[in-house]
């Protein structure tokens, strides 16, 4: 096992990602296009709330850029992937696999459906979700039900899977979906990370029954706040619509509500944002792959390392670029040394069946997860770091 030398390491970052000298941080989002004059066209007109003609837009120009007939858009990620695992079926009591290596929003959700996270390991070619060891997890824990396969070991219906695109990076969705049919179980994909990725030429966040995506501060692009449900069924997309407004019928003055809904609602403010945002999305992933291509060369023969590269078939976006520690001891060290010098790193998420809400949650052995969580760091990944002379 190579030892890293962590001051070559930090200079490296440095001359790759700020050779000016200047501090920078993890993820900044950039607006240059033509987010100013619709905000202002929100504030003149006075749609600003969660109807006006920016989220019809933003909706219709979402399902376009990721592949699917119809995008609902959400006040945030986390909301939307809660209506995506209702619309998915999912129910108090169930258990719902999802990667033990996420975000906590994932399992949260999860949690919002009265259901139960049951943790499953990962892969190193892709970061997410190893649907071989999934596969074979479930002929060890699995056995038909009335409604679907159950876990024998606790008796609870198995009621969806989620994978997660880590990073930007795309999983082996097509081999999940395959284990889905096998096994009978629905894939809810979380592509919160990975607008703009391709996976064997196809745009991520459609494949399985439903999906969604995010727009977060630190996103791709982002509305401020903001997500999107995701999905090529239309009576889905309607139901999808239909609960995140509140469950409300349409009627010119009555409100009728008829069952349990939620204020979900992307405003039109954010929505125009969203709007100038995607415009500019081809040179957000352009000026972000020319950066992973500048990691990639000035981390390469660096003993101690490697610089992650996108999977096989794969076209990343490279939300956040990452680098993998040969020895996990060090991994504070460069943490500390990089943060020191203004240089914005992080360490993964922790394994969500650490987390003191998660720790009694089923899980299937995680030697692959554990090993990222303590050896992968996040490195400055903003669009303008990537960016060139007029973009």
């Amino acid at each position: 096992m190579a030892k890293l030398d962590i001051s070559r390491a930090v200079q490296i970052l440095r001359e790759t990602a700020a050779p000016g000298g200047q501090s920078v941080v993890l993820h900044e989002p950039r607006f240059a296009g033509a987010e100013w004059d619709y905000v202002k066209d929100c504030l003149d007109t006075g749609w600003v709330s969660s109807v006006g003609a920016y989220v019809d837009r933003f909706e219709k120009e979402l399902a376009e850029a990721f592949g699917v007939r119809r995008a609902i858009a959400a006040v945030n990620g986390t909301a939307a992937l809660h209506i995506a695992l209702m619309l998915a079926g999912v129910k108090p009591g169930d258990e719902v696999l999802i990667p033990a290596l996420t975000f906590a929003a994932t399992a949260n959700a999860v949690a919002y459906c009265g259901a139960i996270p049951h943790f499953v390991d990962s892969s190193m070619d892709t970061l997410g979700l190893d649907p071989d060891a999934l596969d074979a997890w479930l002929s060890e824990i699995a056995e038909p039900g009335p409604d679907g396969p159950v876990n024998r070991k606790t008796g609870r219906r198995l009621a969806a899977v989620v994978p997660m695109h880590a990073f930007g990076h795309p999983m082996a969705i097509d081999r999940l979906i395959e284990v889905g049919e096998k096994w009978g179980i629905p894939v809810v994909e979380d592509a919160a990370e990975s607008l703009g990725t391709l996976s064997n030429g196809r745009p991520l966040g459609g494949r399985g029954k439903v999906g969604i995506t995010s727009f977060n501060g630190n996103k791709i692009i982002t509305t401020g706040g903001g997500g999107a449900i995701l999905t090529n069924d239309e009576e889905l997309g309607a139901r999808a619509k239909y609960l995140t407004t509140t469950a409300k019928r349409p009627h010119r003055w009555a409100f009728w509500h008829d069952e349990l809904g939620y204020n979900y609602r992307l405003p039109n403010l954010n929505a125009a944002l969203g709007c100038a945002q995607l415009e500019q999305l081809p040179t957000f992933l352009a000026a972000k792959r020319r950066l992973a291509e500048r990691y990639r060369q000035a981390f390469e023969g660096v003993e101690g390392l490697r610089f992650f590269v996108e999977p096989e078939g794969a076209k990343s976006n490279y939300w956040l670029n990452a680098v993998i520690l040969d020895d996990a001891a060090q991994r504070d060290d460069f943490l500390a040394a990089t943060n020191d010098a203004g240089l914005m790193t992080r360490p993964c998420w922790a394994l969500m069946c650490d987390l003191p809400m998660y720790e009694n949650s089923p899980s299937m052995p995680l030697p692959v997860a554990r090993a990222i969580e303590q050896r992968l760091v996040n490195i400055p990944s903003s669009a303008v770091l990537g960016l060139e002379d007029g973009e």
